[in-house]
């Protein structure tokens, strides 16, 4: 008995220290607020260096780095998004920052509402262009790297409407849609290379994006009761579940989808 107590305790230490990032390079992108702002968080405080994208609030990013541990590099990069040159450079310009890129969080998106009927071609490759596109280039331009150190760890964030479709946002499901074909193709494409791909797709968060839709507390309690945990995600809940995919603890997770939502929507 005695034996079998001391294997347990020496595996649960084991499971404590692949949860350790020291000496990792993390970039996530769109990483001022919400839940790339979680993520920037978490990694650092399990020993990290974060580099970060952001858009618009410098001041955001600012005050982000201030509020985290000072024995980790922390460093934000203002990025547009709809530019693939800004974003190559600046992935480069990261690289030179940090040395390499251990792990690429693909965060940063847009989501805005708009009837297929009336919908511009403006508005369609917009959405397309900055999750999807975005997610791409951002992979491209690390992968070279990670194939040079044999590790990498990519996770791109999703959505609930990539699986089931959304009325009224069908170019941001569309995004959301391909980026879990792209997850599943690169899984299979750079195995070989101890380079990991998976996806993480919430449901329904609270954070800056969705602050307008939830502004109507009918509507905001009506979501909470049809997620069956009854409560509505936090960007630190989908924090959590990226920092796992991207431990060690994962190493032989491959092309998963990690649902996110409370079991509001089930499938494999």
């Amino acid at each position: 008995m005695k034996q079998c107590l001391q294997k347990a305790y020496s595996y649960s230490k084991l499971n404590i220290n692949m949860i350790n990032f020291n000496s990792k390079n993390v970039l996530i992108t769109g990483g001022s607020r919400g839940i790339g702002e979680a993520c920037v968080k978490m990694f650092a405080n399990a020993g990290a260096n974060v580099a970060f994208t952001f858009n618009k609030s410098n001041s955001a990013a600012e005050s982000l780095i201030k509020s985290l541990l000072n024995n980790v590099k922390v460093q934000s990069y203002k990025i547009d998004l709809s530019s693939s040159d800004n974003i190559i450079d600046s992935v480069n310009e990261i690289i030179s920052d940090f040395g390499r890129i251990d792990i690429l969080v693909n965060n940063a998106g847009i989501w805005k509402q708009g009837k297929v009927d009336e919908m511009n071609l403006s508005e369609w490759e917009s959405t397309i262009r900055i999750n999807l596109t975005g997610t791409f280039l951002f992979t491209k331009a690390v992968i070279p790297s990670m194939k040079k150190n044999n590790y990498g760890r990519i996770i791109n964030i999703s959505s609930t409407a990539g699986q089931r479709g959304e009325p009224f946002y069908s170019h941001y499901a569309s995004s959301k849609g391909g980026i879990i074909s792209f997850t599943k193709s690169l899984a299979a494409e750079l195995g070989e290379y101890n380079i990991t791909t998976n996806c993480v797709a919430p449901g329904w968060v609270i954070t800056d994006m969705s602050a307008d839709v939830f502004s109507d507390i009918l509507y905001k309690e009506k979501v909470r009761n049809e997620i069956p945990v009854k409560r509505i995600a936090s960007a630190e809940d989908i924090a959590g579940p990226v920092l796992f995919l991207a431990s060690d603890l994962a190493r032989h997770i491959n092309g998963e989808i990690l649902n996110v939502n409370g079991g509001s929507l089930l499938c494999g």
